[in-house]
């Protein structure tokens, strides 16, 4: 598996396909390979013509696992995105995150606009302004010494997937608190790349997507009938979605 180094971080990244570049950038607690790879994403993505490019987010993985707070600043995060980009010689790409991975999105959509092509929001809504996604229930639950120790139901649902992922919890927990800052509402009303946002309709992690496409300009939004956070993933609407999404964006 290919690597980089941002700064002192090691980022694992998978590079296939040939084509228009789209980068992929996983949940929390998932990777690469969990969020994208085993729903066959790369493989549907690669079969219509895009060159894909996953990444392991920091503290996930097999990238680098850090313990402080302060490395997981969700700017830092996004800017993992641009370094990848940059390693690989991509000047610009469609850009894809699902709900951790959607925030980033976000920032760098934001940030640096010239480097996104279009941004696509998958599991996350209003939430990128208005909270939404786990907090600090979920890290302790990280934390705890078994999942028979963890009661918030909330918290037992991100445990056991870490568990299921054999995550470093630790490592998650220090993510989960690093990378919690909102985007303002002046800051997602700023967007201007073409996006799309995804959510299930079963969703209560995400918030609204149509509330938050109210405030991107020209952001459509893709409901993904009958999913919730955990399951909308791999589903058949969203993929036929965000392709027929990619097949009309400029």
């Amino acid at each position: 598996m290919p690597s980089f180094h941002h700064g002192d971080v090691e980022i694992a990244y998978l590079d296939e396909g040939e084509g228009d570049p789209v980068v992929l950038v996983h949940g929390f607690a998932s990777s690469k390979n969990v969020n994208w790879v085993y729903p066959t994403w790369v493989s549907e993505l690669r079969k219509n013509g895009f060159r894909v490019i996953a990444f392991d987010n920091r503290g996930h993985g097999d990238s680098s696992k850090l313990y402080d707070p302060e490395d997981y600043h969700i700017g830092t995060m996004a800017s993992d995105i641009s370094a990848l980009m940059d390693h690989l010689a991509i000047a610009r790409a469609d850009v894809m995150g699902y709900s951790l991975g959607a925030r980033m999105t976000g920032i760098l959509a934001q940030t640096r606009p010239e480097r996104v092509r279009s941004g696509i929001f998958g599991g996350l809504g209003i939430g990128l302004i208005k909270g939404g996604g786990p907090g600090e229930s979920v890290a302790r639950a990280l934390e705890a010494p078994s999942l028979d120790d963890v009661t918030d139901p909330f918290g037992r649902t991100f445990r056991a997937f870490a568990d299921q992922t054999r995550s470093d919890r630790r490592a998650l927990a220090a993510c989960l608190r690093g990378s919690r800052r909102l985007m303002t509402e002046a800051e997602v009303a700023s967007i201007k790349v073409p996006t799309l946002i995804a959510v299930g309709t079963k969703d209560e992690i995400a918030g609204s997507a149509q509330a938050l496409a109210n405030i991107i300009p020209g952001a459509e939004v893709l409901d993904i009938p009958n999913r919730d956070h955990m399951r909308a993933v791999g589903d058949k609407v969203y993929k036929e979605g965000v392709l027929k999404f990619l097949s009309r964006r400029p």
